[in-house]
């Protein structure tokens, strides 16, 4: 299998690259973004728990995103492979990946992590929003999310360049010229 971590601020392209990723290579895209918003929409309990922290800016906690992805892994377990997107956040995310992945004899083959300038990051989200309506692409809420994720989540790159495993991607271009070097440093781990 070929497991891919993409990585990157909110607005740096992680959930069109993933796409252009999963068509090119026959992957698996779990968006946890999406995995979470699917819980909302449903109307459950948890699905609202979820809503109130992410209206908030606020990271949905580990243990609730693991078991979530854990579900998901098995049911797909006969994939070519998975695209994590927005996951892991935390090194002990990173960690809980590993031994999930390990259990099944399988590993992350390589992290992608998107780059984008700040100023074009907010642009992005603020037009997102204007197209989307999603509630969660406003600018103070837009502000906290990149905050916390250059806090919190931004770290975790050391967890994989330690593992050698990371390749960095400016995506301050366009959506071709971006996949060009994603496949560039896909094709190098997926011989």
């Amino acid at each position: 299998m070929l497991n891919i971590v993409i990585f990157g601020a909110p607005g740096a392209g992680k959930g069109t690259q993933s796409e252009l990723i999963e068509k090119r290579y026959g992957l698996v895209h779990l968006s946890t973004g999406d995995i979470l918003r699917a819980e909302i929409k449903n109307g459950s309990a948890l699905g609202k728990q979820v809503e109130a922290v992410i209206a908030d800016g606020h990271l949905v906690s580990d243990e609730l995103i693991i078991a979530l992805l854990e579900q998901e892994i098995a049911r797909h377990k006969d994939a070519k492979g998975v695209i994590f997107d927005g996951f892991p956040r935390t090194q002990v995310q990173a960690e809980a990946l590993d031994t999930m992945l390990a259990k099944h004899n399988e590993k992350v083959n390589i992290m992608l992590a998107l780059s984008v300038e700040h100023n074009e990051l907010v642009k992005r989200l603020l037009n997102r929003g204007a197209q989307s309506g999603r509630a969660d692409d406003n600018i103070d809420t837009i502000r906290k999310r990149i905050d916390i994720y250059n806090e919190q989540t931004a770290p975790v790159m050391e967890y994989y360049k330690t593992k050698g495993i990371f390749a960095a991607i400016s995506n301050d271009t366009t959506v071709d010229e971006c996949f060009q070097r994603v496949c560039n440093a896909i094709d190098k781990v997926n011989k």
